[in-house]
């Protein structure tokens, strides 16, 4: 009978302790437990803790041990709260300087950034966060809201929206204090999945009508991607252009759907359990490996985390 040895020209390694990060399709023996030990990867959504206030229609940056949720609406109205995470559970930030939603936000927990958005009417600011409170950024170009967003609070990016009753396919990069216009996004959408850097964009979905088309950017222009499997818009996702996932969405009822994306194709992986059309992410310019979503429509205060990395598994040897 063939043995590891045989098979990979290998032989498993002993260590008295597991390894800190293990490798994916890593093998060990740990002679102090006295088991073969390996580290698939196993893509799974868990539970986290909830919001504090039920909403939608707001933004979320930062990762999954230090998320930040902001804006959006709840009853009675446009919402002005932040909720800080730590990993387990959130604790009041500081306040928007007045209630909003529709907006697009990036950056981290002590660097974030709102902007454009919606308050009775769209408006073109942008406010940065410190880890405690928001102060004002210089001013986007363009009045509106449901934009695509990533990047961090000193290069961001937003395209598309919606303003004056059309979309927009408008693009603004962000240098922490300026915007500046950039070569338009190919298609006029509001709504899109966000994911990557300034200069490594990825955008897909949008509506309405609702597409399922993916589309990088490289920091002066635009090329086809891979499509998605399901056509939707106003879920929530994250990641960087080569490793971005997607998460729930609309198109034309709620959708528990997730896709993650290598550079070229989407696979579909495990769905979430609640809707967050509208909601919360973390995680918009690092690898999708571990991200979360929160709130979101139906009106909920649910947060989801998602890890796809090394998972270590004992090995039945018997």
């Amino acid at each position: 009978m063939s043995d590891f040895k045989t098979l990979k020209g290998l032989f498993i390694k002993h260590v008295s302790s597991d390894p800190s990060d293990p490798i994916i399709g890593e093998f060990w023996y740990n002679t102090t437990t006295q088991t073969l030990k390996a580290a698939p990867q196993i893509a799974a959504w868990s539970s986290g803790g909830n919001l504090s206030t039920a909403r939608v229609q707001g933004y979320g940056a930062g990762s999954q041990t230090a998320g930040l949720a902001f804006g959006g609406e709840a009853s009675p109205g446009v919402h002005d709260g932040t909720e800080e995470y730590d990993g387990s559970s959130w604790t009041a930030g500081g306040d928007i300087p007045s209630g909003i939603k529709d907006h697009g936000g990036f950056g981290t927990l002590t660097a974030g950034v709102l902007a454009t958005g919606s308050n009775g009417g769209y408006n073109a600011e942008a406010f940065h966060y410190d880890g405690s409170s928001w102060t004002a950024g210089g001013n986007n170009n363009t009045a509106r809201g449901n934009v695509g967003a990533t990047g961090t609070q000193t290069a961001g990016i937003i395209w598309g929206g919606y303003a004056s009753d059309s979309n927009q396919s408008l693009l603004e990069t962000y240098d922490g204090s300026t915007w500046t216009e950039s070569t338009n996004h190919p298609t006029a959408k509001s709504n899109y999945y966000g994911a990557g850097t300034t200069t490594a964009t990825l955008s897909s979905g949008g509506g309405p009508p609702y597409v399922n088309t993916t589309h990088e950017y490289d920091g002066s222009s635009w090329t086809s991607g891979g499509a998605m499997n399901t056509s939707r818009a106003d879920g929530r996702g994250g990641g960087i252009q080569t490793a971005a996932l997607v998460a729930g969405g609309y198109n034309p009822s709620h959708t528990l759907n997730v896709e993650s994306y290598n550079g070229s194709s989407w696979t579909e992986g495990p769905n979430i359990s609640t809707s967050h059309t509208g909601g919360f992410a973390g995680q918009n310019s690092a690898p999708s490996a571990k991200c979360w979503v929160a709130g979101g429509n139906p009106s909920t205060t649910a947060t989801e985390e998602y890890n796809d990395v090394a998972t270590v598994r004992s090995v039945d040897t018997t």
